[in-house]
């Protein structure tokens, strides 16, 4: 068993977040997350306020443990979702994509646990500031949208600058992920691409191969010309948006080229045109198992690494 401020914080048994990612995050995967011991949390993607009532209803009806809600700060629904939030009293919130201040007091006073997602240490210790819980330090090396910093330099620097329990995020993909950033200074990790590889995902069948089929250099980041980059999967649609930047296309022109492109890999299983948003450790993926065998697998690798590691120390 392995014991953090973050298992404590969340009243979880093993410290393992899964990823809010949207349109992968359904209360399905949420649920059994939860019920195996990690921190299931639903993504909201862009999603209005009565599809994600309706998701958070389904995770309540199915567990009783804890979970959480991702809200991207740039969706155009985000005030009506934070407000869905505090009248559903969800439990855990997390953000990213954006600067979460001004909601950040709201959600606290409704008693949810706030955790965003940052990509600086300076971000961190001014979130600490506005009363978060905990943050998530999310590395370069993630799927969906990044920021510039490789999870291994950025976890320690983040860990320095405040004293709330950092989740390492951006790279993990089993136990020797998770023992690595126990080492580092963070409480847990939150795990989004592997956890794409279950068997209560609802993302199409054609996506989890994608991702099991991939190697170490099968992503590419897509958008950093107009200030979003994003990691995916090469495919024909990734090498057609790189093509794109590559000529100085529009914001507008390159907007309108990637919107709706995920959802058409997720749900529709087109995995040529659409965007298969994973990280860097699709390399270590390699098999589709249920939320619950993946999370007490990582924990075992976890606890054996560690093992292995104080095994090297000599008196």
């Amino acid at each position: 068993m392995l014991t953090t401020r973050l298992t404590e914080l969340l009243g979880i048994p093993h410290p393992i977040v899964q990823g809010g990612m949207a349109w992968v995050a359904t209360w399905e995967l949420a649920v059994a997350v939860s019920e195996g011991g990690g921190l299931g949390v639903l993504g909201a993607g862009n999603a209005p306020a009565d599809w994600v009532r309706a998701q958070l209803r389904q995770v309540k009806e199915h567990t009783a443990r804890p979970f959480g809600l991702n809200v991207p700060l740039f969706s155009p629904c985000v005030d009506e979702v934070i407000a869905l939030c505090i009248a559903e009293r969800v439990p855990v919130v997390t953000t990213g994509a954006g600067n979460p201040t001004p909601y950040i007091g709201p959600l606290k006073e409704a008693g949810a646990i706030v955790m965003p997602v940052v990509a600086s240490g300076a971000f961190a210790k001014r979130l600490e500031r506005m009363g978060i819980d905990a943050v998530i330090a999310e590395g370069e090396e993630s799927g969906g949208h990044i920021g510039s910093v490789s999870t291994m330099a950025l976890v320690p620097q983040v860990v320095d600058a405040v004293t709330v329990p950092v989740i390492a995020a951006g790279g993990v993909g089993d136990g020797r992920g998770l023992a690595a950033a126990l080492a580092l200074g963070a409480s847990g990790v939150q795990m989004g691409t592997r956890f794409i590889c279950t068997s209560e995902c609802t993302a199409h069948a054609n996506y989890k191969e994608a991702i099991v089929k991939a190697n170490e250099r099968g992503t590419m980041v897509t958008g950093a010309s107009i200030g979003h980059p994003v990691r995916c999967l090469r495919n024909p649609m990734s090498r057609d948006f790189e093509e794109l930047e590559r000529r100085g296309a529009s914001d507008q022109e390159i907007i309108e080229f990637g919107t709706g492109r995920l959802r058409r890999a997720v749900v529709e299983g087109d995995v040529v045109y659409g965007s298969v948003m994973a990280g860097q450790v699709s390399g270590l993926v390699h098999d589709v198992v249920p939320a619950a065998e993946l999370v007490r697998r990582t924990v075992a690798e976890a606890e054996a690494a560690l093992a292995r590691v104080r095994g090297l120390v000599t008196p």
